[in-house]
């Protein structure tokens, strides 16, 4: 039974929700409370903005508050109770397979539920800005949680190979003229070379060794892609690539278009549905063949290198092979997202591959917990999704004035709620990591098979 704070525990929590409100001022002000605007003199003057700052304010004060009187109680609690329940399940190991039925269910059905509630015209851009983004997304976060999640190597440059395999079907399809289904298998084997070729300099290399050198080559791919004008193109970026087909039917207005060859209204629809089902194939086939290798010897010995690298070695594992086709298979799994993004856009450029991309997909494997394929689904359709749906909440103009633009404040929103769930769940959103294959039960050894006699 949950028992009142003390009188002294309110008036420290109240200290210590007035502090965070003074930090919370300070960091604000310039940025919220103060803004440039250009007046009818075409001269810079400074507007202030005090609600919207006090509006800020109260909220990290309130949210400071919450967590002293009822969020910190609750979780010292629950330690309690964790550690009095030792070797029970935990809610979140089973949480996996109660969601995954449901989230392919709801995946599949998608776009007739966006047709349905938005006709043809509204599902446009349900089906494009959030289906299809979000699902890029989720293949990037399995393709990385494979080096991140199960090897435990820290890689802070995954978007080359996302760069890599859209690079790789664009140039490929411009110059030889063939499809997308020919070239997706050869663009993931591109990257997954690339993967591999960047294994073989990291192999004695741990934690934040790793990282800078992950993110060094991430930058050496967009600088070589800016600078090699006659092959990329440099900034201004690769354009008309060719889409994919419906067995060599395209989504065109033509006399051969889609729409005209089955008897249909003319609409982008078709194209989008006919893209969200490859991504969704693509994202499914993904996280099957990661089910299945985890349950094989090169999945255990990833496990066992994330765990202790040292303690892999003297068991006899080759942590050689096991980095390189770590960083092979993720690879290879951005390189099939980078295709696919490259025959959905029509144009790709290095502005489309920068750091921060990389560090979004990382946030996605951190945030969804490492290891866990049901976790990275979540924390993709959180970040993207919910980035997405930032641009459509103007109803934020009533609560914060007319001139509060949503756009502008999603990533501080967004880096807000990425602090909240660290502190509350800092090994993600599915933090259990139990190990792939292991005994069900504890059993006893017969005496006769061991030299000693006894079991």
């Amino acid at each position: 039974m949950a028992t009142a704070p003390a009188k002294n525990d309110i008036a420290g929590a109240f200290k210590d929700a007035g502090f965070w409100a003074l930090v919370a001022l300070g960091l604000f002000l310039p940025l919220i409370g103060f803004r440039a605007v250009q007046d009818i003199h075409n001269e810079l003057t400074l507007e202030t903005r005090w609600p919207l700052l006090f509006a800020f304010v109260a909220i990290v004060a309130a949210g400071r508050l919450l967590h002293n009187l009822l969020i910190a109680p609750w979780r010292e609690r629950r330690r309690v109770a964790a550690r009095a329940a030792v070797g029970a399940p935990h809610w979140s190991a089973r949480l996996g397979s109660v969601l995954a039925p449901l989230f392919i269910g709801f995946a599949l059905a998608y776009p007739a539920i966006a047709v349905w509630l938005a006709g043809a015209g509204g599902a446009v851009k349900w089906i494009d800005n959030f289906g299809i983004q979000i699902l890029i997304y989720v293949m990037l976060g399995f393709g990385l949680n494979i080096v991140v999640g199960l090897a435990g190597l820290l890689d802070l440059g995954y978007v080359a190979f996302y760069a890599v395999g859209a690079y790789s079907y664009a140039l490929l399809a411009q110059t030889f003229g063939f499809s997308f289904f020919m070239l997706l298998p050869v663009a993931g084997i591109l990257a997954a070379f690339w993967g591999m070729m960047l294994g073989f300099p990291v192999l004695r290399l741990r934690g934040d060794y790793l990282a800078i050198v992950t993110l060094a080559f991430g930058e050496i791919i967009r600088l070589v892609l800016i600078n090699w004008v006659p092959v990329t193109n440099g900034y201004a970026g690769i354009a008309s690539i060719p889409r994919p087909t419906f067995f060599g039917i395209p989504f065109n207005a033509s006399d051969e278009g889609f729409a005209a060859v089955f008897g249909l209204p003319l609409s982008p629809i078709y194209r989008l549905v006919f893209l969200y089902y490859i991504i969704l194939a693509l994202a499914l086939l993904n996280s099957f063949v990661t089910v299945r290798l985890r349950r094989l010897p090169v999945g255990r010995a990833w496990e066992a290198l994330r765990e202790d690298e040292i303690a892999c070695r003297s068991l006899g594992i080759n942590t050689t092979n096991t980095k390189l086709t770590a960083f092979a298979i993720g690879a290879g799994f951005g390189g099939f997202a980078g295709a696919f993004f490259a025959a959905r856009q029509g144009f790709i450029s290095p502005e489309s591959f920068t750091f921060m991309e990389s560090a979004t997909i990382l946030s996605i494997v951190v945030l969804g917990g490492m290891g866990s394929q049901i976790g990275v689904a979540i924390a993709a359709i959180a970040m993207i999704g919910g980035t997405e749906a930032l641009r459509e909440l103007d109803v934020l103009k009533e609560v914060f004035g007319n001139d509060f633009d949503p756009t502008q404040y999603r990533m501080l929103l967004f880096g807000f709620a990425m602090v909240l769930i660290m502190v509350v769940r800092p090994r993600g959103l599915i933090a259990a990591r139990e190990a792939s294959v292991h005994l069900a039960a504890r059993k006893k050894i017969s005496g006769a098979l061991v030299r000693e006699g006894r079991g």
